[in-house]
């Protein structure tokens, strides 16, 4: 057992080894996204390659903490990007979504009408950002009133994302559903793999879940709880899901919704094909105030 002295800010001492073993993973993540994005010129894909960026930041920060586990700025580093990084792999996964509904000219299918669709997740994903970097800025003061503060604002930040992640699952699985049951012409086009796409978005969708509930977990035991108590848990629940995040994205990129040629314009993905009337099939409804489409 280590002994944590007066001006310790971790309950042991962190992993020099697994520390940089999380760096040059992410290190090698974020150079392949950097490159992935620039290569197919899909910009939007930034703050996934920049949440990869904070995720091998948040590890040099646990690096300095070995040798120095009273370091407030390599705590507040660690703790801060570590804990914000899912949240901008969840920026670009939102916005995927609406581009491959426009992609396939399925926006019909979208319960959320597609020029909304965006700008709700994408909304409520800035909010819990913010919410859980503010929260994480608390929680390295040594007032424990502003600790617990920081522990709730996080705790309201991670059961926000949640809620937004399992509305967002529910809209692509319907969406994919409806596209499934009636096709459209562009849907068919050569190169456009929109169903891995899919499979792709559950999966990376899944990840980052199961890693919000282990931080949701996290929290509510508190700053002296057992998870915080030792290391394993944030490498295993956090760092391996989130390598694995970037992994199966940088392997099923959205390029997956380009295709072969760029024959399809559109005014996000940049494609075009004959129209076809996916309100044939009875999807598209008088909006519910101006943001819902029923079936």
């Amino acid at each position: 057992m280590v002994k944590v002295g007066e001006n310790d800010l971790y309950h042991y001492t962190p992993s020099l080894i697994a520390a940089i073993f999380a760096i040059v993973v992410f290190t090698i993540l974020t150079i392949f996204h950097t490159y992935r994005m620039f290569q197919s010129k899909l910009l939007f894909s930034l703050p996934f390659t920049i949440g990869g960026a904070f995720e091998l930041s948040g590890y040099v920060g646990r690096a300095i903490g070995h040798s120095d586990r009273g370091s407030l700025p390599a705590y507040i580093l660690q703790s801060l990007l570590i804990l914000v990084a899912p949240a901008l792999f969840a920026a670009t996964i939102y916005m995927t979504l609406g581009r491959t509904m426009r992609a396939t000219g399925a926006k019909s299918y979208s319960v959320i009408r597609v020029n909304w669709l965006t700008k709700i997740f994408v909304t409520g994903d800035i909010l819990t950002f913010c919410m859980q970097g503010a929260g994480g800025g608390q929680m390295a003061s040594s007032d424990q009133d502003k600790v617990k503060l920081g522990q709730n604002v996080i705790l309201g930040g991670l059961f926000l994302q949640i809620f937004i992640f399992a509305c967002f699952v529910v809209v692509s699985i319907i969406f994919n559903k409806r596209l499934q049951k009636h096709p459209t012409r562009q849907s068919a086009a050569k190169g456009l793999e929109w169903q891995k796409m899919m499979v792709a978005l559950y999966v990376v969708s899944a990840l980052i879940l199961v890693r919000n509930i282990f931080r949701v977990v996290e929290y509510i035991g508190g700053r002296d709880g057992p998870l915080l108590r030792v290391e394993w848990p944030t490498y295993v629940f956090d760092g391996l899901l989130m390598a694995s995040t970037m992994v199966v994205w940088g392997f099923w990129y959205p390029t997956l919704i380009r295709p072969y040629g760029h024959q399809v314009e559109d005014a996000e993905v940049g494609v075009h094909l004959p129209n076809v009337d996916s309100t044939a099939h009875g999807y598209q409804a008088k909006p519910v105030a101006g943001v819902l489409n029923r079936e």
